[in-house]
């Protein structure tokens, strides 16, 4: 069964189903958790709360990254 994740503005199907956490999510997405805020369904998710944080068919979530540079 699939389901979709809005990330960034652009939906995304899972065909295998859904990364279960928000962790889950950055691994396959391949972004450090520690360089990126995130924000599902308009609420900021602490980065502590990342690996316990459900992911649901539908959620919108963005993702920020920061990027070090001089």
């Amino acid at each position: 069964m699939s389901a979709t994740l809005k990330i960034n503005g652009t939906e995304k199907t899972f065909d295998q189903g859904l990364p279960s956490t928000l962790t889950e999510l950055l691994a396959q997405l391949e972004i450090n958790a520690a360089t990126v805020v995130a924000e599902i369904n308009g609420d900021i998710v602490e980065r502590k709360n990342f690996a316990q944080t459900e992911l649901k068919d539908q959620m919108a979530i963005e993702l920020i990254r920061f990027d070090g540079g001089g």
